[in-house]
């Protein structure tokens, strides 16, 4: 037996000991995940609801969320036809299948204005319905910022044209300037908005600085964030995005005529 003093002993030691280790950490890592993904669809829940102004409170417990979000269908979606699809998205998400090749397709530079890089094929959409209405749209949307992805829901009415909320779960962007996307105020701007001109073109956008409440492009317009203006314009080239021709766009056209 080797001695527990010496070189070799100690190696030996070591090894069992970081063998030990690891068969702890891959055992728990297993045990825990079905728990961690519970989680993880508990929050997205959550920020879909928030995002759609069904759930006031951020914080609010698992039973609220569940309650709140039975009035609220998942359904996916082709962007290439605009028409719902029972594919679910590769890997369960859209931000899934955005990396996986054979689920998404690379976006010329011209035509990535987002900077997403990527665009899934079939995306999830979230349909509120009340009294056996179509009540509200959530929609998940995402696009770089300053530093990094900033990825969230965009609410709209069941008229497929007003904002009624917009909220991001997971950004890189700087707390007191960029950060200040999930500041409420600044979110509640949002709300009432007009997403489309006389046209159907997307014509919502955030602009530099306060907007004129007397100017006529009110309806279509968003304070800029003070400081912030790439966060801002990140935010402004992903909301034209997802609701252009490249995202969103045709599905709530053939949404609003029947033809989804």
């Amino acid at each position: 037996m080797a001695n527990k003093d010496s070189v070799k002993g100690t190696l030996i030691v070591a090894l069992v000991m970081c063998l030990v280790c690891s068969v702890v950490v891959a055992t728990a890592a297993v045990l825990l995940r079905p728990a961690q993904q519970a989680n993880a669809e508990l929050d997205m829940r959550r920020n879909v609801l928030l995002a759609g102004g069904l759930l006031k409170d951020s914080h609010a417990s698992k039973a609220e969320v569940e309650r709140a979000f039975a009035d609220v269908q998942v359904k996916y979606v082709d962007l290439d036809t605009g028409k719902f699809t029972d594919q679910a998205p590769a890997g369960g998400s859209g931000r899934a299948a955005a990396k996986i090749t054979s689920a998404s397709e690379r976006l010329p530079a011209g035509e990535d204005a987002a900077k997403i890089i990527r665009r899934e094929n079939i995306k999830e959409v979230y349909l509120v319905e009340k009294e056996g209405k179509l009540d509200k749209v959530i929609l998940p949307v995402r696009g770089y910022g300053l530093w990094g992805t900033l990825y969230g829901f965009l609410a709209l009415q069941s008229d497929l044209d007003t904002v009624a909320g917009l909220g991001f779960y997971e950004h890189k962007e700087t707390p007191g300037l960029g950060g200040e996307v999930d500041n409420p105020n600044w979110k509640a701007l949002w709300v009432g908005k007009k997403v489309f001109d006389s046209q159907g073109n997307v014509d919502l956008q955030v602009i530099k600085g306060q907007v004129n409440p007397s100017s006529p492009d009110a309806v279509h317009e968003v304070d800029g964030l003070s400081g912030a203006t790439l966060t801002s314009r990140g935010v402004d080239n992903l909301v034209n995005f997802w609701l252009g021709s490249q995202g969103f766009g045709p599905f709530l056209k053939n949404l609003k005529a029947g033809e989804a």
